[in-house]
């Protein structure tokens, strides 16, 4: 053959891949540009429609598109998802019979690479216009709590969306349009989501990574919940070897988190027995860190499904039901070891026992009434009900025992020969009877005006404090005026000596323990 031959059979070869190349680039380009046209950033509100009721934003122009209702949902677990329509249907097989064009070609790359430029920077659109943003761990650290709590409230709600959402709608296009190439389907897909996924989760872990702090653990809680929540859809949606990554690093954060979360736990009850705070309740009443710990216990047991798991999968193999009492129950005893601590704080012993009665019955009760009752059990409640009992007790055997030995007749009767006044023939010396009368009036007027200081905030607490000190004081008064009263009578401004009269004893004992400080308290006769 000549070299003309060669030539010429050269030309029509180089013009025919020409022809093919530029057929490929037209391939290309129409793909592409069918894609684009197509791909639009979905609007949140489109996204709402999708979710079921319970988790739609309520319509009190709260941009977060945050649900109402309840942390926990039950019913977004079973509730029915409606997938927005990310391409036309129309357009889909169209999009597909060019992407298998391009394939048969050998122009997998490029078809990768178009597909996943075009439909990431879609995705990642749609995310911000829903209010996902990128967060560094440095700027989740300089954030204020309250602006944290409020994002990572709307950082579950965009968990939900995405995954129940986008994700899945993407999915869905993905695998339509590349129907028959499953693996290019899997590597399509990872790389459109994979920034996405990363920025979403990247909040999550600069939370689990964050500075611990007991107000964490709920959050930290409400996310593991959605990351559980989550995951048999995370495996479903990103499945194949090309999102292996993406799957794990979902399971990396939730692991994360439960640790976390345990930690905090641990840290929550070591900072309750340690509490040094020197706030000093001077009336007696139920101290700050017992109603914040009683309501972080309550707390507790909303997420007891979730703690329960928790203990389940990162436990020691206990009962995680037991797990959880025996978590409640040293919590309860940091609290009690910490009150004994501050209850020395007092210089009178009589008020370091009623703070004591105060803040135990308030644990009491606050268990009785919740969830925590059965699982701490009723042994709990009556030994703790014993333990208020007791420093009742000793409140009032502290508090009242002098002024109960000023109103007996111990030592009035004068032995042998002494002077008795007015014939008195019961041997009692009227100057020492008066002394003893000034003496309870004295001791009286100063307990009123100190106990009407302290406080019992519970109403049926208060009452029956009162009814005891009531108990033992009035009958020893009543027999004691009986008994000397007449003797003082006869004398001179006896006015003077006897002061109260036991219906005035009983009124003034109603004033106890109401807290009042020192101008409220009513100048008495």
């Amino acid at each position: 053959m000549s070299n003309k031959s060669f030539k010429s059979s050269d030309g029509v070869l180089n013009h025919a891949n020409s022809l093919l190349a530029k057929a490929q680039s037209k391939l290309e380009e129409e793909f592409k540009q069918l894609l684009a046209s197509y791909s639009k950033a979905v609007e949140p509100d489109r996204l709402f429609d999708g979710l079921p009721n319970s988790l739609r934003p309520s319509s009190d122009g709260d941009g977060g598109g945050k649900p109402h209702g309840a942390h926990h949902n039950d019913e977004s677990e079973t509730a029915s998802y409606t997938l927005p329509i990310l391409i036309p249907s129309r357009v889909l097989p169209l999009l597909h019979d060019l992407a298998q064009q391009m394939v048969q070609a050998g122009h997998q790359q490029q078809l990768l690479q178009i597909y996943s430029e075009t439909r990431s920077f879609v995705l990642d659109e749609s995310l911000k216009k829903l209010g996902v943003e990128k967060l560094s761990k440095e700027d989740v650290q300089r954030m204020q709590w309250e602006v944290l709590e409020a994002k990572i409230g709307n950082w579950i709600h965009f968990m939900r969306i995405a995954v129940k959402l986008l994700f899945a709608g993407e999915r869905q296009v993905c695998d339509q349009i590349f129907r028959g190439f499953d693996s290019l389907s899997d590597q399509c897909f990872a790389e459109v989501t994979v920034s996405s996924v990363s920025m979403l989760l990247s909040f999550g872990d600069a939370i689990a990574r964050s500075k611990r702090s007991p107000e964490k653990l709920f959050v930290l809680l409400d996310m593991y919940e959605i990351m559980r929540e989550l995951h048999t859809e995370i495996e479903t949606i990103f499945k194949g070897k090309a999102c292996l990554e993406i799957r794990d690093s979902a399971t990396g954060l939730t692991k994360r988190l439960a640790q976390t979360a345990q930690e905090t736990f641990g840290d929550f009850e070591e900072a309750v027995e340690k509490d040094a705070t020197k706030t000093a309740v001077l009336d007696g009443t139920v101290h700050p860190l017992t109603s914040y710990v009683i309501n972080y216990v309550k707390f507790l047991f909303d997420y007891q499904t979730t703690l329960k798991q928790l203990f389940l999968e990162f436990g020691n193999g206990d009962d995680s039901n037991s797990q959880l009492a025996s978590v409640t129950m040293r919590i309860m005893q940091a609290l009690q070891n910490n009150l004994d601590g501050k209850s020395k704080q007092y210089k009178d012993p009589a008020l370091t026992h009623l703070f004591l009665m105060n803040n135990i019955h308030y644990m009491v009760r606050s268990v009785r009434r919740s969830e925590a009752k059965d699982l701490l059990g009723d042994d709990w409640v009556q030994r703790h009900r014993r333990i208020v009992q007791q420093h009742a007790n000793q409140y009032k055997r502290i508090a009242w025992t002098k002024i109960l030995q000023s109103s007996s007749a111990q030592g009035l009767t004068t032995s042998g020969g002494g002077s008795l006044e007015g014939g008195n023939s019961s041997g009692v010396s009227r100057g020492l009877l008066k002394e003893r009368f000034k003496m309870f009036n004295m001791q009286f007027d100063e307990l009123h005006q100190r106990q009407s200081q302290w406080t019992v905030p519970d109403t049926e607490l208060r009452e029956s404090l009162r009814l005891a000190v009531a108990e033992v004081l009035l009958p020893a008064y009543r027999s004691f005026l009986k008994r000397f009263g007449p003797l003082v009578e006869s004398g001179k401004n006896p006015q003077k000596y006897i002061k109260y009269t036991a219906e005035d004893l009983e009124r003034l004992l109603g004033e106890l323990f109401e807290g009042k400080s020192m101008n409220e308290q009513q100048p008495r006769r």
